[in-house]
C-alpha cells in the first residue's frame, strides 16, 4: 500500500493546505479507515473562522479536521479482525473516543471522559484520504445504507441524545428551535418519540419548509417580517395554536442566545428545555428568572455529545424511520474542501448539509 495520502491540514483560522502526509499507522486496537464520505459540521466551520479553539495543547493545528466519517475498512487490526471487521467492510466512526476507564466513563458518561480523545478535534480526523480510530468506535454499516447517510450517522446520534433527554411525553407539544441539520432531525425524532406536534422556529423560511416537509406541524419565522411565517409574538402563536397553552417541550440545536432566552418564554408550567447548540461566543450567559423557574417547576437540561444512543441510530436510518437524504444540498472533492467550509458559511444559497465525498 502507499505510504502516503492526501490531507487537508488546518493549521490556524483561515489557514488550510492540501498536503502529502503519511499514511497513519494503526496499533493493535485501532482500525485503518479509507475515507469516503465526510459531513461538515459547524463546528468545523467555527474551528475554521476562529471562533472556537482545538483540543490540541495550544488550540491550534496542525491538525486534519472532519468527524462525522463513514468509510471502508482497509485494515481491522488485530482487535478490529476479532470484533467482526475485515478489509472492505463499510463502516461509521464514532469520533468520540473514551478510556473507559475513568469514574465518568464508568458511570457511562462517555461524553465527559477525563482521558476523551476526537478525532477531527484534538486527534487527527477524516479531511483526508485515510483516517485511524479506535476499534470500538468503529461500526459496520447495516445493509441498504449509504456511505453518506453513515456521514450523517454522528449529527444524528448528537440529536438521538438530545431527544432522549427531552423526555417526550405522548401527546407533548415540542418546538425545535433551529432547522439545520440537527434541527431537522429533531423534528422527524420529536414525532417519532410521541410529541403531538412539533413547531419549527427558524430564522430562514427555507429551513422551516424543510421542516414543515420532515414533518413539523407549523413554522415560525421570529426575524424576517417579510416572511409568510412572520410572528412579532411567538407566545402568543403558540398559543393560538395550542389551545391557549404554551409549550411542553423545546429544544434548541441552536446557539442564538436570543432564542435560548425565549425558550423561557414560551414553555409552560412542568416543561422541559434542552439546551444543545454551541453559542458563538465563549462568556455567553443564559438568564434565568429564579421564581418564575420555581413556580413554574421547569426542567432546564443541556446535551453534549452523544453516548450510549448509537445502535439506535443505525436501527433508525436502516429502516427508514428518519429520512436525511434531502438533507445533503452540497457535496465537495477533497482538494475543495476549504472552500466548502466557506461556502457553508458565507454563501447566500440555500442549503442544510454539505459533505465531502471521495470517490
Amino acid at each position: 500500500m502507499m505510504s502516503k495520502m492526501k490531507a487537508s491540514v488546518f493549521y490556524e483560522p483561515f489557514k488550510m493546505q492540501m498536503e502529502e502526509v503519511d499514511i497513519p499507522e494503526i496499533a493493535a486496537n485501532e482500525v485503518l479507515v479509507k475515507v469516503k464520505a465526510v459531513g461538515i459540521c459547524g463546528s468545523d466551520l467555527e474551528y475554521y473562522y476562529g471562533g472556537s479553539p482545538l483540543t490540541t495543547p495550544d488550540g491550534k493545528g496542525p491538525l486534519i479536521l472532519g468527524h462525522e466519517t463513514a468509510g471502508i475498512v482497509e485494515d481491522p487490526g488485530e482487535i478490529g479482525a476479532s470484533m467482526g471487521l475485515k478489509k472492505g467492510d463499510e463502516v461509521v466512526v464514532n469520533p468520540v473516543a473514551p478510556c473507559f476507564a475513568c469514574k465518568p466513563c464508568l458511570h457511562g458518561h462517555y461524553n465527559e471522559c477525563d482521558n476523551v480523545k476526537v478525532y477531527g478535534v484534538g486527534e487527527n480526523g477524516a479531511f483526508a484520504e485515510y483516517v485511524k480510530a479506535a476499534a470500538t468506535n468503529v461500526y459496520k454499516i447495516p445493509e441498504g445504507m449509504s456511505l453518506e447517510m453513515g456521514a450523517l450517522a454522528e449529527p444524528m446520534a448528537c440529536a438521538s441524545y438530545g431527544i432522549k433527554k427531552l423526555d417526550i411525553q405522548q401527546g407533548d407539544t415540542a418546538i425545535v428551535f433551529g432547522c439545520g441539520t440537527i434541527g431537522l432531525i429533531d423534528v422527524q425524532l420529536a414525532h417519532m418519540n410521541g410529541a403531538g406536534q412539533v413547531i419549527a422556529v427558524d430564522v430562514v423560511d427555507y429551513n422551516l419548509e424543510k421542516a414543515l416537509e420532515m414533518g413539523a406541524l407549523h413554522a415560525f419565522n421570529t426575524l424576517d417580517q417579510d416572511s409568510k411565517y412572520y410572528t412579532a409574538d411567538l407566545a402568543q402563536s403558540i398559543r393560538d395554536i395550542n389551545n391557549g397553552r404554551l409549550a411542553d417541550r423545546a429544544i434548541l440545536p441552536t446557539g442564538a442566545m436570543s432564542a435560548w432566552q425565549q425558550a423561557l418564554e414560551v414553555t409552560a408550567p412542568c416543561s422541559t428545555i434542552v439546551y444543545f447548540g454551541l453559542p458563538s461566543k465563549a462568556d455567553a450567559v443564559l438568564q434565568v428568572p429564579a421564581l418564575d423557574a420555581i413556580y413554574n417547576d421547569r426542567n432546564i437540561k443541556f446535551s453534549w455529545l452523544a453516548p450510549l444512543v448509537w445502535d439506535n441510530v443505525f436501527t433508525a436510518l436502516a429502516n427508514g424511520r428518519v429520512k436525511l437524504d434531502s438533507l445533503i444540498t452540497h457535496r465537495f472533492a477533497l482538494d475543495d474542501i476549504e472552500e466548502g467550509i466557506k461556502f457553508m458559511r458565507e454563501s447566500k444559497e440555500k442549503k442544510i448539509k454539505g459533505i465531502m465525498v471521495i470517490d
